[in-house]
């Protein structure tokens, strides 16, 4: 019986994500399985991988053969390295704690590679938020302006049309205001 390691596809259209599975090679993609390994999410950035190690690891050993995007993401985590460290083991090249301490500086540098990652992702888009909004500001602003510069004349001729009324207006008014004081000023040097 031919075992394979594969992906067996979930979810829904246009955001799946992936089961990591033993099974029969024979057997269809999403059909029956021999033990579930793990979860690949694309979806998320970077990759979402969650994966039991050691069970990888027995299977590999045991003759179980990854399909092509099953051993990148083997590689990814690590697996593969560690069968290799455990191969060194039983040739004597090395011994089982040196084997386990060169697995953990990996796992170290290798998360500390993801971490690095995910926060420039985070860095870049609240970078990217603030110019966003700064532009946006910006464009309120010359919104503004130029709404105000449009309404602007119309005020400025009302104000001017209301000032030559009421400068028609006084001087309507003024002709008989003027007439009138002009009376009062000949009548005062008469009476003296």
């Amino acid at each position: 019986m031919p075992v394979k390691i594969r992906l067996q596809r979930h979810g829904k259209k246009q955001r799946a994500f992936y089961h990591i599975v033993v099974a029969d090679s024979r057997a269809p993609r999403d059909g029956k399985f021999i033990e579930k390994l793990g979860v690949y999410n694309p979806n998320t950035n970077p990759a979402t991988i969650d994966l039991n190690i050691d069970a990888a690891v027995q299977w590999l050993h045991n003759g179980a053969q990854p399909t092509d995007t099953t051993r990148a993401i083997l590689s990814y985590k690590g697996v593969l390295y560690k069968k290799h460290l455990e191969g060194g083991v039983k040739k004597g090249a090395l011994t089982q704690e040196q084997a386990d301490v060169k697995f953990a500086a990996w796992v170290d540098a290798k998360t500390s590679k993801v971490d690095s990652k995910k926060s420039s992702l985070v860095s870049s888009k609240e970078a990217a938020n603030k110019a966003r909004l700064a532009t946006e500001a910006k464009q309120k602003e010359e919104k503004a302006a130029a709404i105000i510069a449009k309404n602007t004349p119309v005020v400025e001729e009302v104000v001017e049309e209301v000032v030559e009324e009421v400068v028609v207006a006084e001087a309507t008014e003024e002709t008989p205001v003027a007439e009138a004081p002009a009376a009062d000023e000949t009548e005062a040097p008469a009476a003296e």
